[in-house]
């Protein structure tokens, strides 16, 4: 690939574009200007990348037929064998389709990427199979992450292991049912809105949205850098935390990591919730489509870790209900410019780029029907905002967001902990094939006004099952002091050790 010379009718575009009035004299002394820097372009186009060595060997894998796929969980199987010893020595992984995996196909659940082939590890994948784990494969998520539910994947929708045809949350939809039927030990989700913890609760596994930066993000395809997470699902406390201890820390290549503080979060394990001080946030069990069911399932789940030997009161933080509102400019305006007109990364931030993801995704603008309604919706809205109003939105909202974050520190100087309803909702029924647009949208967004606070706050919270209700699964979340994941652990351990969260 070269950089040609622009024609004379291409800088006029680019002049259009940008608003300048150009004669055709001006037209031939800009380019005669450019020439110098064209050839620079050229000059960088012949060197080699520089991209980390891709060390263990692994093939691409295969499609799994339906009869091995019952939930659409999985988008390719393959089997990488790490290193022979290490904390993950026998432990199986399957990867969210958004992280890259090198050789093997990634999708992002996207129909305009189908076809894309990752050429490095991402760093998470790295430590994992340093650590002696080995991965299985990748598995859905929603089309670009951008839902809370799971029938957005170009391939179909993901079923919730429970019950058929219900969703099993989003956009880690994948992760959290090869978790929950046994099919991996563990799973790597995203959450830029919820995205691995209200999957965790539709499908009864637990689910750790660390400390924003504690874990790399480096090789994973990013919506919008202030609120990108990836980290661990499980079925076991003590796995959650095994993970994390393997794939946190800074890498010297993520800018979202800057000041991470990292701990042996196993040692947190056992060491009971005594004295520990848990304020209820009553406005987490306040939003529009609280089920009264899941509220009193989580209630009764702070009694018990009451019973456990925790202070556990009630708080008020009524800038919580305001989460969503603050969330939709950055999030929205933050994937239009970055994972969208950015090519999947945007600029200026020092990072890991991958060219060849960044060459392959730039195919959307000719396939933009092909996408999702929710990405559609998005990146229609994010467009039109900046055309219309520039960015101020995105930053007011960013400085709203501080606010947002100091209310929740507030409260967190007064207690160890926070806690309410993961999701306000069970899993749902899935809409139908064809259903309008309206609907589709609305079981995409309807679950994530508890969660997406958190991404744009930074802290750590985890997703807890708690319960079963209409044979679904029940989620309470755990909220933390910023890289105070510990704690988090050391309570959600308590309470898993002390019954069966499937017979309350």
């Amino acid at each position: 690939m070269t950089v040609p010379m622009p024609t004379h009718s291409q800088l006029l575009d680019a002049a259009d574009e940008v608003g300048l009035d150009l004669s055709d004299e001006d037209v031939r002394s800009f380019a005669g200007l450019l020439a110098p820097s064209i050839a620079a372009y050229n000059l960088i186009d012949t060197m080699p990348d520089n991209l980390p060595r891709v060390r263990y060997p692994r093939t691409p894998g295969y499609r799994p037929s339906a009869e091995e796929n019952p939930y659409n969980a999985w988008y390719v199987k393959t089997t990488v064998r790490g290193a022979e010893t290490g904390k993950l020595a026998g432990k199986t992984v399957a990867l969210k389709d958004n992280i890259m995996l090198a050789g093997v196909p990634m999708m992002n659940g996207a129909a305009t990427l189908e076809g894309y082939m990752p050429d490095i590890d991402a760093t998470v994948v790295q430590r994992i199979l340093d650590a002696g784990g080995m991965i299985l494969g990748k598995v859905h998520c929603e089309s670009f992450c951008l839902s809370g539910s799971s029938h957005t994947n170009a391939t179909g929708p993901v079923h919730n292991p429970h019950k058929h045809g219900y969703s099993a949350g989003g956009s880690s939809s994948g992760s959290a049912v090869v978790v929950a039927t046994g099919e991996a030990d563990m799973a790597l989700g995203g959450d830029q809105g919820g995205s691995i913890r209200m999957p965790a609760s539709f499908c009864g596994i637990y689910g750790m949205k660390a400390t924003h930066g504690l874990v790399p993000y480096t090789g994973i395809m990013p919506i919008e850098i202030t609120v990108d997470h990836t980290g661990p699902m499980t079925r076991t406390v003590a796995d959650n935390a095994l993970l994390l201890e393997v794939i946190a820390g800074p890498d010297g290549y993520d800018p979202r990591q800057a000041g991470a503080v990292t701990h042996p979060y196993t040692e947190a394990l056992g060491k009971g919730v005594a004295g520990l001080r848990i304020g209820v946030v009553e406005e987490g069990f306040q939003q529009a489509n609280a089920e009264a069911d899941v509220n009193a399932k989580v209630r009764q789940a702070a009694e018990r870790l009451a019973k456990l030997g925790a202070v556990v009161e009630s708080v008020s933080i009524p800038m919580h209900l305001l989460g969503p509102a603050i969330w939709i400019p950055i999030g929205v305006e933050g994937l239009t410019q970055t994972m969208m007109y950015g090519d999947g990364y945007g600029v200026s931030r020092p990072d890991l780029y991958v060219t060849s993801l960044m060459d392959f995704h730039r195919g959307w603008r000719a396939r933009a029907n092909e996408m999702s309604e929710t990405t559609k919706l998005f990146t229609l809205l994010g467009t039109h905002i900046r055309r219309q109003h520039g960015s101020r939105y995105y930053g007011k909202a960013f400085n709203i967001a501080r606010r947002l974050r100091a209310a929740y520190d507030e409260a967190l100087s007064r207690y160890d902990l926070l806690l309410m309803p993961t999701t306000p909702i069970k899993a749902q029924a899935m809409p139908p094939a064809g259903a309008p647009r309206e609907q589709v949208v609305e079981h995409a967004l309807n679950m994530i006004s508890n969660t997406c606070p958190f991404d744009l706050s930074h802290h750590p919270a985890m997703a807890i099952p708690c319960g079963m209700s209409d044979g679904l699964p029940v989620s309470m979340m755990l909220i933390g002091r910023h890289w105070d994941e510990p704690t988090v652990y050391r309570a959600a351990h308590a309470f898993e050790q002390a019954q069966d969260w499937t017979t309350l």
